[in-house]
């Protein structure tokens, strides 16, 4: 009896564990960046030249793509529209707000609230491409359909550069 009343505590205690386990917060998405790598963003950015349409070449989602367009107020905000393909495919319709220099900005809900870096602009702006510190998500973008192989060779040299996993990042 004594042994019965044992097993069944610890049939109930693994139980409640699994209860419990099923309630706990889910893992986000895992980072598209290794561990501890250094990013940076572009030091020479210019707010008014970035503004404008651009097309999503690449991102941490699969098959996602379309446009976005990043209409400069002239002093601190863009009204972005578009699609999202930060963290799931989605529409966008928010404004966005320089914070920083070197093209640092953040959103209330587009991409996931996180900051959203500007890692790198040609320098006639044909060609960017945008990231978080965290690595939860990481795009590139073009003003060109289709866009310049070698800008994207260079786009995908620079996440590379601020450690992201380029098998986890494409078309």
């Amino acid at each position: 009896m004594r042994a019965m009343s044992r097993a069944k505590i610890a049939a109930l205690g693994g139980m409640l564990a699994l209860i419990l386990a099923g309630c706990a917060p889910q893992p986000e998405t895992a980072s598209l960046r290794k561990p501890g790598a250094l990013i940076s963003s572009a030091s020479l950015f210019d707010p008014q030249r970035f503004g404008g349409e651009w097309h999503v070449v690449e991102s941490g989602i699969p098959g996602c793509s379309g446009t976005q367009n990043w209409a400069w107020d002239g002093k601190t905000a863009y009204r972005l529209r578009g699609t999202n393909c930060a963290i799931k495919p989605a529409a966008i319709d928010e404004t966005v707000t320089l914070t920083g220099p070197g093209g640092r900005l953040m959103a209330k809900d587009a991409f996931g609230g996180e900051p959203i870096w500007v890692l790198w602009v040609d320098f006639d702006y044909r060609v960017a491409v945008l990231g978080t510190p965290s690595g939860r998500w990481g795009m590139i973008l073009s003003r060109q359909t289709p866009p310049r192989p070698d800008l994207i060779k260079a786009a995908r040299d620079v996440m590379d550069f601020n450690g992201y996993d380029m098998t986890r990042v494409g078309k």
